[in-house]
């Protein structure tokens, strides 16, 4: 089987190369092809370089639209099976075997795959786990998406009307869509990604429960009138 990975990145020069080394050494464990797509999103720093020269195919999109940059990725892939992950987390190197395996039986429609945090603290360890208690609960996932190329075009992609939270609305869209082709969704145990912890260096261990507080701006943003939240927590994080 081969893969296409779609990697956005906005100013990531810090740690582009860890994401691209970690798909290089799970490309290795597996037969197929591995395309890596890097969509570098308003970037001014040397992402794209560092893309171009580990050899990944590099895509330029300057919207402001986390949605809109993962499918101009997905809209170049070439290969049969598409996998998400995001510059700032490092995937197992189990992962295309783990992905190869459950999608050529033909019983899974995709899935999400586990998150571990770089480093840990008290506040840390309960944000992650409040995760994946809504992980649980839900029955979603998140982190790191794979599912065919083919089922990936057939819900449409990420929601491009959704500044936030397009994660878990395509991760419910892949989910409907294996109900109604009787695949199941399945989140990856035992291939996780290590993801950075550098938006709680910033803002604090403790700070996604201090989020509770900041409802009138999450609120705005989700209205579409005022996307100051959004710019400051993920748009412009890495000005």
């Amino acid at each position: 089987m081969d893969f296409s990975v779609v990697v956005p990145a906005h100013n990531e020069e810090l740690l582009l190369p860890d994401a691209l080394k970690a798909i290089a050494i799970a490309a290795d464990a597996v037969d197929g092809v591995v395309e890596v797509i890097v969509v570098a999103n308003r970037c001014s720093d040397a992402t794209a370089a560092i893309a171009r020269a580990a050899g990944a195919l590099v895509v330029e999109e300057e919207a402001r639209n986390i949605s809109v940059v993962r499918n101009a990725g997905a809209a170049r892939a070439s290969a049969e099976a598409l996998v998400t992950v995001d510059a700032d987390c490092r995937m197992s190197p189990r992962t295309f075997c783990e992905i190869e395996r459950l999608l050529s039986s033909g019983r899974f429609v995709g899935g999400g795959t586990r998150v571990l945090p770089e480093r840990s603290s008290p506040g840390i360890r309960a944000t992650y786990a409040l995760m994946e208690v809504a992980v649980l609960l839900t029955r979603l996932g998140g982190g790191q998406f794979w599912c065919l190329r083919s089922d990936f075009e057939s819900v449409g992609g990420f929601d491009q009307s959704l500044l936030l939270a397009e994660d878990l609305d395509f991760a419910r869209r892949l989910r409907a869509h294996g109900k109604h082709t009787r695949r199941r969704f399945k989140n990856l145990r035992t291939a996780p990604v290590v993801a950075s912890c550098r938006k709680f260096d910033r803002f604090g261990d403790w700070h996604m429960f201090a989020m509770a507080l900041q409802v009138r701006e999450i609120r705005a943003v989700i209205k579409g009138t005022d996307t100051a939240w959004v710019d400051r927590y993920f748009f412009d994080f890495n000005e």
